[in-house]
């Protein structure tokens, strides 16, 4: 789940099976031919393809891996031809989902992801059903460990971050678009190192459901994730810690 600090600490208290990380490979590796069809395979020239093989790297991804991805994508080695995708759709308690995602069979997708909601009663909607309810931003989670919040709240407004706050456990630094990299680069310089960034959908607006609802929606989101066309799910489901607990998340 991705878009708002809240999910990250719900990742953080889920366990990651070896299952899971194995499909986290398979994300990276497509993200990687994608951005490579995109942008090119200059990761200099391309800052969507820079974050790819970042995150690849993080993720103890061989080099070897890496590089065939990259000409998969520029077509030097022969591979499936990926198209990105965008679903969206109803959670429980009508909270908004909105799915990115590349695949090379789009009916196996949306059959997919149609079957996900229908079990955890939700309902995959039309184009901009949505989509409007969300702001396309850059985010990145530094840890307060990090620097005093004065200091690094001046170091994040002189990278460029159009706003800056903490969550208790991490500084969230929020980015326009395009001044991501740009600004993750400039915060490198300043010797901070994320503990996630990503270009997020972030909800204008948070919706908070009783334990029993949020369950139904925490369900979904990992239906969801676990779906090697799905690369990112966004929601405007809010819960506090105490939820969070009675959920089981």
């Amino acid at each position: 789940m991705a878009g708002h600090s809240k999910w990250k600490t719900i990742k953080r208290k889920k366990a990651i099976t070896d299952s899971r990380r194995a499909s986290s490979w398979t994300k990276l590796i497509r993200e990687i031919t994608v951005a490579a069809k995109a942008g090119g395979g200059d990761p200099d020239s391309n800052a969507r393809l820079r974050k790819a093989i970042d995150d690849a790297k993080a993720a103890n991804m061989p080099g070897d891996n890496i590089e065939r991805a990259v000409k998969k994508g520029t077509g030097e080695l022969e591979g499936v031809s990926y198209e990105e995708v965008t679903y969206e759709g109803y959670g429980a308690g009508g909270t908004a989902i909105l799915i990115e995602g590349s695949t090379d069979n789009p009916n196996r997708t949306v059959a997919d992801i149609r079957h996900a909601f229908s079990r955890n009663s939700g309902n995959l909607g039309t184009s901009n059903s949505v989509s409007w309810m969300f702001e396309k931003k850059g985010q990145i989670l530094i840890p307060m460990a990090a620097a005093p919040e004065e200091k690094a709240m001046e170091d994040a407004l002189e990278a460029g971050a159009s706003d800056f706050e903490s969550d208790g456990e991490y500084y969230v630094v929020s980015t326009d678009p395009h001044d991501f990299h740009a600004v993750i680069e400039a915060l490198a310089a300043k010797r901070y190192t994320p503990e996630s960034s990503e270009i997020a959908m972030v909800p204008k607006n948070l919706v908070k459901l009783d334990a029993t609802e949020a369950q139904k929606v925490l369900k979904l989101i990992d239906l969801l994730e676990e779906l090697d066309d799905v690369s990112k799910v966004f929601t405007n489901l809010d819960i506090d810690a105490l939820d969070l607990e009675e959920a089981g998340a």
